[in-house]
């Protein structure tokens, strides 16, 4: 199946631990070795080891081969700084046993790309643990505009449906598109942690997840992240306050043959303050801001939602977004949340959109 003509379904719902702050989810029970599954935003599928008392981090990536084990410090702000020999794994942020952030700088089949690494506990997991749910869903990727946002439901019989908008397709002036997949494409593993999916290019999808929480599909175009429907569309202001984010940014990107595509990516550690009000700032490590502005309910935008079969089928419950546009440019960003987590993304191109203008996209998981 794919998401606008761009991938495979792949979901994330954040687990109801992180609704819990960093401090209260380490503890001295903690465990001191933490395993994860990852998904990395180029299309790799990896298995992560984290050792906190030999401040050691092992890794493998099961699409490209690359591996190994490397030592890290931890930063005053508690990201993590490794230092791997061969230049892969550049930075990390981690809330202990629950998800885990790591920039690459080796993905991808060649072992060149830069990429943003989502990894998730390391929990059994089958179609069946997320039969009947329903997300919200923002998808990461390294070509084709970068991200995506939406919904995906999950019946009692493990058929997936799905309905996205792709800010990338105005371009094409098809920013709206949906599919399916039947149960009959799924796979389980022996291991009993992580499915697969059959996707329509004839390969196999790497999904994974946690109960009631994480469920991760990791694709050849790339990462989405899905969180659960909110109840109302009203934006809470308890999530209101300081965020650490890592992201992946891409600037000045332009399209190229066979789906590739040009510009300068680059990865970083960086800062969000949500206000009580809804007015969300988010900043490099340098204190530049990238995008500000304040959050409206993506039920309430009626360019992406209102009611007809032509936008979205679903009203996003959860999911806010903000335009920022100027005479030149238009900037679209995309925000969720779940107790102590926020994904985001955001895609500016310039004004007026006529062809395949340049266009710069960033995206990213911030945690309290």
């Amino acid at each position: 199946m794919k998401i606008a003509g761009l991938g495979l379904v792949f979901s994330l719902c954040l687990m109801s631990g992180c609704g819990t702050t960093p401090s209260s989810v380490t503890t001295s029970t903690e465990a001191a070795v933490r395993s994860y599954n990852g998904t990395a935003s180029v299309g790799d599928f990896l298995t992560i080891s984290i050792d906190s008392s030999a401040l050691t981090i092992t890794y493998k990536n099961y699409s490209n081969g690359e591996s190994g084990t490397v030592p890290y410090t931890v930063n005053a702000n508690g990201t993590y700084a490794i230092a791997d020999p061969k230049g892969n794994l550049q930075a990390g942020y981690e809330v202990p046993g629950f998800v885990m952030m790591i920039e690459t700088a080796k993905s991808g089949a060649n072992e060149d790309t830069p990429a943003l690494v989502t990894a998730i506990e390391s929990v059994p997991a089958s179609i069946n643990t997320f039969a009947g749910e329903g997300f919200n869903y923002v998808q990461f990727r390294t070509a084709n505009g970068g991200t995506e946002i939406g919904t995906i439901t999950i019946d009692g019989e493990g058929n997936i449906t799905h309905d996205g908008y792709s800010p990338f397709q105005v371009f094409s002036g098809d920013a709206f598109s949906g599919g399916s997949i039947a149960a009959t494409g799924v796979q389980e593993d022996a291991s009993g942690d992580f499915f697969t999916i059959a996707d329509s290019g004839g390969s196999n999808d790497y999904a994974f997840g946690t109960a009631n929480g994480f469920f991760v599909v990791d694709t050849g175009s790339g990462t989405i992240l899905s969180l659960p429907k909110a109840a109302a569309k009203s934006f809470d202001a308890r999530v209101a306050g300081s965020y650490t984010a890592i992201y992946y940014e891409k600037a000045d990107a332009q399209v190229g043959p066979g789906n590739t595509e040009t510009g300068t990516a680059t990865e970083g550690v960086g800062s969000i303050t949500v206000s009580a009000g809804g007015v969300v700032t988010i900043s490099d490590s340098g204190g530049n801001t990238l995008a500000t502005g304040t959050l409206a309910a993506v039920a309430d935008t009626s360019y992406l939602y209102d009611g007809n079969s032509s936008e979205l089928l679903d009203p996003l419950y959860g999911m806010f977004t903000f335009r920022t546009a100027t005479v030149n440019s238009q900037q679209d960003v995309f925000v969720s949340f779940e107790g102590n987590a926020m994904i985001f993304s955001s895609f500016e191109t310039a004004l007026p959109i006529a062809g395949y203008a340049p266009y710069t996209y960033f995206y990213g998981v911030g945690l309290k």
